[in-house]
């Protein structure tokens, strides 16, 4: 029989040993640890077989041990896998510990005795059949996203309180998750142009103010060309929803993104027309906002060719300029579904600079210059607010068809489109009198004299409170005459305005003269328009 450091026997401790010339030892490769190792609670990957005599050959795959016994390290299935409680330790040279009866007797439990063990130790009791080392790493994630099913959680949990590497990793992807949150607004705040402006304006005043009344427009303006530049073509042609109200009923057309930006151009071609700027639609044009639409969608091509053309665009446009290098060979490019973006956002977005340019330039007594709309008409301060508040309104139509958000404008000038609304309703209430659709007066009031009055009350930054008067538009308001109390949200205020929702569900808060209060959430429901 050879010794410990003789050829055709080799030990743990061949290298530590002294004595002559021995053949060093090399290991038999192993998986790691990790992926089927003995880590503290984990399963035995090696078979277990009786001990030969001392000095029998070792067999392919078999180990010495310093009693000179054989153990043979083939894998075996997981079904036939033993339990170790506790991780083989070495005493001695590196013999392994005989194993304690208790321990023996701890690893043998299985079923309900064991279940009970864990239960009454506090640890979560893994599931009758244990999944290996890879099965339980790949569920981490899951784990950690909350994802995974009650008995999946308890066996991952059961898991990483015996696995070391799996807890470190655990913990990292905890903490990832913590980095996770839910979608945000990618755009600045919308408060910070305001502030950075009033800023320079404090330091150094501007020798041409832009008018308070116009202010909310070019907000507006450029928070919908900053959304419209980050947009690709196929988004340009994504449908969108205009929805209104009537006066009877809801209405909705669909377009597309395009479709929405001329519209505005064509509306606020109105508003150009009357403070000399030329018509984005040429001349003679109808002056009705619906029909301008209509007529520009009807041919949308011609009128963008004819802003095209060199000379011929409004406010001052310049076409691009001619390149001076050689001209390449480019591939084919596929059919668009329309005019590419900038033919249509470019010059929605001169005439605005346009519009804020000549009113700031211009008297200050421009703002009371009257703007045809058709059947009605606005003063020149009021038609700004209109402009702005409409063009909030379709950038919210775009964002949703976009799947983007979009913030409400900065309080001051939300506050400044809602007061329009407020100052526009009792004459909304009288037309929709003549027409048959609203309760008559109770009163004939004279002219300035305080009659029958609601309290509309919107909640929220930019909000505020109303006085609407109920008889007639030319009475005055009084809270001392107020007979109904209308409260509503910010939110829920400008669903109503956009005609995006019945008028009936959009009150938070109601209180009084319910005829009265009815009238007044299908007038400020009628001043949507398209």
């Amino acid at each position: 029989m050879s010794g410990p450091g003789e050829p055709g026997r080799l030990g743990p401790d061949d290298n530590n040993e002294p004595g002559p010339a021995r053949r060093p030892r090399i290991p038999s490769p192993r998986a790691p640890a990790e992926d089927g190792g003995q880590w503290p609670g984990r399963a035995s990957t090696r078979r277990r077989e009786a001990p030969g005599p001392p000095g029998a050959p070792l067999t392919p795959g078999e180990t010495g041990t310093s009693d000179g016994t054989a153990r043979a390290d083939t894998e075996i299935p997981h079904a036939e896998i033993e339990a170790d409680a506790e991780p083989p330790t070495k005493t001695g040279a590196g013999a392994p510990a005989p194993a304690s009866a208790e321990g023996d007797a701890v690893s043998a439990q299985t079923g309900p005795e064991r279940a009970g063990s864990d239960a009454r130790s506090g640890s979560p009791a893994p599931m009758n059949s244990a999944p290996s080392h890879g099965v339980l790493k790949s569920l981490l994630g899951a784990w950690a996203l909350a994802a995974c099913s009650h008995d999946e959680t308890a066996t991952v949990e059961y898991h990483l309180s015996r696995c070391p590497t799996c807890a470190e990793e655990a913990v990292r992807l905890r903490r990832a998750v913590g980095l996770l949150h839910a979608e945000e607004n990618l755009d600045l705040n919308p408060m910070l142009r305001s502030r950075v402006l009033a800023g320079c304006l404090g330091r150094r005043p501007a020798r041409i103010p832009v008018p308070e009344w116009a202010a909310p427009y070019d907000a507006e303006a450029a928070r919908l060309d900053a959304l419209l530049r980050d947009m690709g073509e196929a988004e340009w042609r994504a449908p969108v929803q205009l929805r209104w109200f009537d006066g009877e009923r809801a209405r909705v057309r669909v377009t597309t993104v395009a479709g929405v930006i001329g519209h505005l151009l064509a509306v606020d071609g109105m508003v150009a027309t009357a403070i000399g700027l030329p018509d984005p639609l040429g001349a003679g044009a109808l002056k009705d906002s619906m029909s301008r639409t209509e007529a520009y969608w009807r041919d949308e091509s011609a009128h963008l060719a004819r802003l095209a053309r060199h000379g011929d665009q409004p406010h001052g446009t310049r076409p691009p300029r001619p390149t001076t290098r050689p001209a390449l060979s480019r591939p084919g490019e596929p059919a668009r579904a329309g005019p590419p973006a900038d033919a249509i956002r470019v010059p929605w977005r001169e005439q605005g600079h346009a519009l804020i340019r000549t009113v700031s330039f211009a008297d200050r007594g421009i703002s009371q210059l009257s703007v045809p709309y058709g059947e009605f008409a606005l003063p020149l301060r009021d038609s700004f607010l209109d402009r702005a508040l409409e063009c909030w309104v379709h950038a919210g139509d775009i964002a949703d068809a976009v799947h983007y958000p979009y913030d409400p404008p900065a309080a001051a000038h939300l506050n400044l489109m809602l007061d329009l609304c407020a100052r526009l309703l009792p004459r909304a209430l009288a037309e929709r009198r003549q027409a048959g659709l609203a309760s008559p007066p109770r009163h004939f009031g004279q002219e300035g004299v305080p009659n029958r009055t609601l309290h509309l009350e919107i909640e929220g930054h930019g909000g505020g409170h109303w006085y609407i008067a109920l008889d007639s538009p030319t009475a005055s308001a009084s809270a001392e005459e107020q007979v109904a109390h209308i409260a509503l949200d910010r939110e829920a205020f400008y669903q109503l305005v956009a005609g995006h929702v019945p008028p009936l569900d959009a009150a938070v808060g109601q209180l009084g003269d319910r005829e009265a209060i009815r009238d007044v959430l299908y007038a400020t429901a009628s001043l949507s328009r398209l």
